[in-house]
């Protein structure tokens, strides 16, 4: 049948580990240079606070339909107890935190939709000992249940090598895939995770390569799969079998790509925890990012956004059986629009004219056994925004 990789979404269980950031903005309009030095003069007219880092990749991820348990560290300080209340009022699961030291915050100035400067207020700290223990002795106990492990790491000092080795075992122990968004060069901290997804800046820091078929034999003895995010040439995967594929992204405007490696991971996420095909997950993350990357700031891709960018480049993604109709009602904010229960006999063409004045969104049911034509014409229809068919 036509089923599009969308529309096979449905919740998942996360246990997402790594570094919280509170990212700040602070928002007004520069029309002159300082007298004092050769630099803009912001005349402030708003500031936004929101959860950076681990915490972005966390909203993400409740954007696009994951329940989502939340290891990280914050300071006892204002800004620790934002990041908390923030991303507890999403519903994510924030206990078993450590409080220690400060929380890390990143302040960007912008100016008429530009970013002027980044001021970073943050230390490394790794882990003490005892603390990698407070969490190596919960992990039987919180990872019964998750369907995958994201691995979200800012180089702030939480994702210890001991902790790591610890949490990968685990993970494989239960037969629980593993993602990294890896920081620095040296990846044999994540060495045992299903799939490594660096940058390209940071592929080839790490093999110390330029060519990229080259980077992928040296990265792949860490990992299962490489995926090498590579801005606006899409994504690449590689396999340990020296097979690859690459996959080109549509972007109408880049505005800023804050966050897009957020994004990325979640959606990731989210699709091999569903049992996507790799090469599905890849399509369904340039999709993401090429949302997110249109946004000012950290965007919060969700799946009516998803759904919406996927349907400009294939109609499979309007097609729902009903046992997938969760992720449709998520997609279209929990309403689902009246529609029309259809029997094959009763599509002629004057009822497909019809369908132009039909109010909107307008989903057409089939029922018995529809016949794929009559899928694919209907889900070629511009007047017809999704169609239902029964469970294959």
């Amino acid at each position: 049948m036509v089923i599009g990789a969308f529309c096979r979404l449905e919740e998942i269980n996360v246990l997402l580990v790594g570094d919280l950031i509170l990212d700040s903005y602070i928002y007004g309009k520069a029309q002159r240079i300082s007298p004092e030095a050769p630099v803009p003069v912001l005349l402030v007219d708003g500031r936004e606070q929101r959860p950076g880092g681990a915490g972005n990749v966390a909203l993400n991820l409740v954007s696009l339909g994951a329940k989502v348990t939340l290891w990280g560290r914050i300071g006892d300080d204002d800004a620790g107890r934002q990041l908390q209340n923030a991303l507890q009022e999403e519903g994510i699961d924030c206990q078993d935190w450590i409080v220690s030291h400060s929380t890390p915050i990143k302040t960007r100035f912008i100016a008429n939709n530009q970013q002027l400067i980044r001021v970073d207020d943050e230390k490394e700290h790794p882990l003490t000992p005892a603390e990698e223990d407070l969490w190596i002795n919960q992990l039987e106990r919180v990872l019964e249940g998750k369907q995958l492990v994201a691995i979200s790491d800012y180089g702030k000092g939480v994702l210890t090598t001991r902790f790591l080795r610890h949490l990968i075992q685990a993970a494989r122990a239960k037969n629980i895939p593993i993602l990294a968004d890896p920081k620095g060069s040296d990846f044999t901290r994540y060495e045992g995770v299903t799939l490594l997804k660096p940058n390209l800046g940071e592929a080839r820091a790490a093999a110390n390569c330029q060519d990229l078929e080259g980077v992928a034999k040296k990265l792949l003895i860490y990992a299962d799969v490489l995926m090498v995010t590579r801005s606006e040439e899409g994504i690449s995967l590689f396999f340990k079998d020296g097979t690859s594929s690459h996959h080109p992204v549509r972007v109408r405007e880049i505005k800023d790509v804050t966050g897009a490696g957020d994004t990325v991971l979640a959606m990731l996420a989210v699709a091999l925890a569903n049992r996507l095909s790799y090469t599905e997950a890849a399509d369904l993350c340039n999709a993401a990012a090429s949302v997110a990357i249109e946004t000012l700031g950290c965007a919060r891709v969700t799946l009516s956004d998803l759904a919406k960018r996927l349907l400009e480049t294939d109609n499979r993604n309007k097609v729902f059986d009903t046992t997938h109709l969760a992720v449709l009602r998520r997609a279209l904010d929990q309403q689902m629009p009246t529609h029309l229960e259809l029997t094959e006999t009763q599509l002629t063409s004057e009822l497909f004219n019809r369908f132009e004045q039909a109010p909107k969104p307008l989903i057409v049911e089939l029922s018995g056994t529809p016949n794929p034509h009559w899928v694919r014409l209907l889900a070629n229809l511009q007047s017809v925004n999704y169609v239902i068919i029964p469970k294959i």
